[in-house]
């Protein structure tokens, strides 16, 4: 049987986000919904949110739930996320244990193991979304992190709502929501310790710096934060967009480099310029920091005949009026 709650208002406050989100992205009836889900507050009020609005548009509910290992608890709230998915409704459950590696720290390593296995169930299932069950609690966490690295526009942005097939609902509804919600619900909620370890950047600015901030600066600063974020991916997008026509106006590709008049490049706004640096080693599959970037630049705005550099994955040099980009993975396959 499938649960019937009472209607409090996070549980419709979760819901109105849910059904306006699917308004906004242009759901179809037949369509598989693939929700993720830890257990926790934000992603069981998620679950709980689409499985009732999710049979009002005929779509398919599944979902997957990812056991990294890393606790011993973790087996056994898997097992009894899935027993509180299946009584709210969902057609399709799978728990899928991953193996947690060392790179870039614990958490990376996590995030890039249960990504890696939700993409393929997803894939398994031709899902039209994933929803992610990020808040605007975890929205304001983010460009504070991106703050503290010294990030720019496109960290700083945040997340958002879509992201190729990843829909994240409630990034409008904030953490004291969800936890409402599923307390409304009667919902039995799993609390994931490391959620509270400051060992963590994210639980530190959770736990220290939004307190502080809320207690010296007034309330309302998440929200802040968030609609900061929101402005600032608009402003990122339109000049994204403007750097790609740029790069496709004063680029010159071969088959293994790329190559740029300098005096087109000088032309750009630096924001522009920037952008169509970064796009062409990206191409090349390089990935750059805005330091490289600046090395970069410096071929254009100072240039007195230095040397070639050699950034990740790819080496520029100019060349007479011309800056040019090969990919450092060719250039060692042809000495070879």
């Amino acid at each position: 049987m499938t649960r019937r709650n009472r209607l409090t208002p996070s549980v419709a406050d979760v819901r109105r986000a849910i059904r306006e989100s699917f308004e906004r992205h242009g759901v179809t009836s037949g369509d598989w919904i693939l929700v993720a889900c830890s257990g926790g507050p934000d992603s069981l009020a998620l679950a709980a949110g689409a499985a009732f609005e999710a049979p009002k548009l005929g779509l398919k509910l599944a979902a997957v739930i990812v056991d990294h290992g890393i606790q011993k608890i973790t087996a056994e709230v898997a097992k009894n996320t899935a027993t509180t998915l299946a009584a709210l409704g969902f057609e399709s459950i799978e728990i899928v244990p991953v193996a947690v590696g060392s790179e870039g720290g614990l958490e990376a390593a996590a995030r890039s193991a249960r990504y890696e296995a939700i993409d393929e169930v997803a894939a398994a299932l031709d899902a039209k979304y994933v929803l992610l069950g990020h808040t605007r609690d975890d929205q304001a966490e983010t460009v504070l992190l991106g703050l503290a690295r010294g990030s720019g526009a496109r960290s700083l942005s945040g997340m958002s709502e879509l992201s190729g097939r990843y829909l994240r609902p409630l990034l409008g509804v904030t953490r004291e929501t969800t936890v409402q919600a599923c307390r409304d619900a009667d919902l039995d909620v799993w609390h994931d310790p490391h959620n509270s370890e400051e060992r963590f950047a994210r639980v530190r600015i959770r736990e220290n710096v939004l307190p502080v901030l809320e207690k010296e600066l007034g309330p309302g600063i998440a929200e802040a934060l968030a609609r900061t974020a929101d402005q600032l991916r608009e402003d990122d997008e339109v000049l994204d967009h403007l750097a790609e026509h740029a790069y496709q106006e004063v680029v010159n590709a071969g088959p293994t480099s790329l190559s740029f008049s300098a005096n087109a490049l000088l032309e750009l706004a630096p924001a522009i310029r920037y952008r169509v640096i970064r796009l062409g080693a990206t191409t090349l599959g390089g990935h750059l920091h805005r330091s490289h970037v600046l090395e970069i630049d410096r071929l254009l705005t100072n240039w007195h005949g230095q040397k070639p550099l050699t950034v990740p994955s790819v080496r520029v040099e100019r060349t007479g009026e011309n800056i040019v980009l090969k990919s450092a993975k060719t250039l060692k396959l042809g000495a070879c």
